[in-house]
């Protein structure tokens, strides 16, 4: 079976690309959003709200910006020091440090620059908390990193 690897140029990349869509996605909110005012996207499924979000996922860790934005400086540097000295690396494992370095830092930037996190995708059917595109990487990241694991270990590549 022929296999794919990703280069490190590739992951910084796609990172790069993360990083880019999040921040420009939260400057189109921020402009084109008011605080407490939701506009449907997607109706019954999406809208959009506008939140400053001081914590981290589902509103853990409120407050804690100085923390929250050091520990995403350190995944951000662990990450891209991993991919420099391990690359190329195969295209599940690739993808997820890829979209966890651009989700890290593209919160990180918030988190450095204004003191909060901009959310606003909201999902409508169940109570979920407000998110951004920074948060979806790193769950993309996540399942990557699950297939990526199921992968080897059918292969029996890990033990």
């Amino acid at each position: 079976m022929n296999k794919k690897f990703l280069k490190r140029e590739q992951l910084l990349l796609i990172s790069f690309l993360i990083i880019l869509l999040d921040q420009l996605s939260k400057e189109w909110a921020t402009q084109a959003l008011s605080p407490g005012i939701t506009k449907p996207l997607l109706p019954w499924l999406l809208q959009l709200q506008i939140v400053r979000n001081t914590g981290a996922a589902f509103s853990l860790f409120s407050n804690s910006t100085f923390f929250l934005g050091l520990l995403s400086l350190l995944v951000g540097i662990g990450l891209i020091v991993w991919i420099w000295n391990h690359a190329p690396v195969n295209t599940w494992q690739g993808l997820s440090l890829a979209f966890l370095l651009g989700g890290t830092i593209g919160n990180g930037f918030d988190r450095w620059r204004l003191g909060h996190v901009i959310d606003f995708i909201e999902l409508r059917p169940i109570e979920f908390p407000i998110f951004n595109v920074a948060d979806i990487a790193i769950n993309i990241a996540l399942l990557c990193f699950a297939v990526d694991v199921i992968k080897r270990r059918n292969k029996g590549q890990v033990h």
